[in-house]
């Protein structure tokens, strides 16, 4: 699975897009001006750059806005950023960090044990 990388407003964008296809960019600009104070301007920017970096396609009319990529594949790419950037590209820090710090439950860690179990295979 190809992963991939956007920044913090292109995702933004990207929930909304998922949560409804085809949304028109008219409706992302109200949506972005109530949640970040966006001018229409920098969200049809944002767009813009989205369908150049292949993310969205734009069908018209009305400039409707539809997802070439998966949240599976924003994850994916948004993980290995973060492992990157904070943990020196280690997923073994990673993990134990996030074990560390974090109150997982006796059948979230079951699961985990499970999930490692089956890759180590």
């Amino acid at each position: 699975m190809k992963q991939i990388r956007i920044s913090d407003a292109e995702l933004v964008l990207m929930e909304h897009i998922w949560a409804e296809e085809g949304v028109r960019a008219a409706r992302l600009v109200q949506l972005g001006k109530e949640e970040m104070g966006w001018s229409r301007n920098t969200t049809y920017t944002l767009l813009t750059r989205m369908v150049e970096k292949g993310i969205i396609q734009r069908a018209d009319p009305g400039f409707a806005c539809t997802a070439l990529i998966s949240k599976e594949q924003v994850r994916m790419g948004q993980t290995h950023t973060l492992i990157d950037k904070l943990y020196e590209g280690s997923r073994q820090m990673f993990l134990a960090s996030f074990l560390k710090n974090e109150k997982i439950s006796a059948a979230e860690l079951e699961e985990i044990r499970q999930m490692i179990e089956e890759e180590g295979k």
